[in-house]
């Protein structure tokens, strides 16, 4: 049984032995994890430490963090939304939406609506309409500088069509330069 034994834990030796010095090494290690918007803004790494550098877009710098941003989690609505719901607590009677007094029932269709509106405002699909809507401005937006260049280089291309017309009209024909000039006719009298 002894036999069977001191292989295996010297194999166990062995393997730990083999790994220690990485195990080392990252014990000792400093980690240092930031997030830059500008490959400037990186620090560069001391003896003994790890830098990972995580550029950002810059327009992101002073938002909430994108994973953080859009969530489904109650406790993030907005204090607006939170003051809407909490709005009707305690109100009863006409326009109220409640079973206690006197036309109750006649607020609920108000408070289905606003409901409904508030829904559809926060919706995900809305976001892609802005996100639609914002890339179709940015395209619309260079259309018209787009078409002047075009409409420039056509003008210019036009207009040395046409002086090369005129170049080959002023100039000799082909074979002119052959034919003998016409004698001078003497004066009649």
């Amino acid at each position: 049984m002894k036999h069977l034994l001191a292989p295996a834990a010297l194999a166990g030796l062995a393997a730990l032995a083999a790994a220690s010095p990485a195990a080392a090494q990252s014990a000792n290690e400093k980690i240092n994890m930031v997030i830059a918007y500008d490959e400037s803004e990186c620090p560069v790494a001391k003896q003994g430490e790890v830098v990972v550098c995580e550029i950002l877009v810059e327009e992101e710098r002073y938002r909430i963090p994108s994973n953080l941003r859009y969530s489904d989690n109650p406790a993030n609505q907005s204090l607006a939304r939170q003051v809407d719901q909490i709005k009707y607590v305690g109100d009863f009677g006409a326009m109220s939406c409640s079973p206690a007094g006197a036309g109750g029932f006649t607020g609920c269709t108000q408070k289905f609506v606003e409901a409904w509106a508030a829904d559809r405002s926060e919706a995900e699909g809305v976001r892609f309409g802005q996100l639609i809507e914002k890339a179709r401005a940015e395209r619309l937006s260079t259309i018209d500088a787009d078409a002047a260049a075009e409409q420039e280089r056509v003008e210019m291309i036009e207009r040395e069509y046409m002086e090369r017309l005129e170049r080959e009209r002023q100039g000799e024909l082909p074979g002119d330069s052959a034919l003998p000039s016409p004698a001078p006719q003497p004066p009649e009298g």
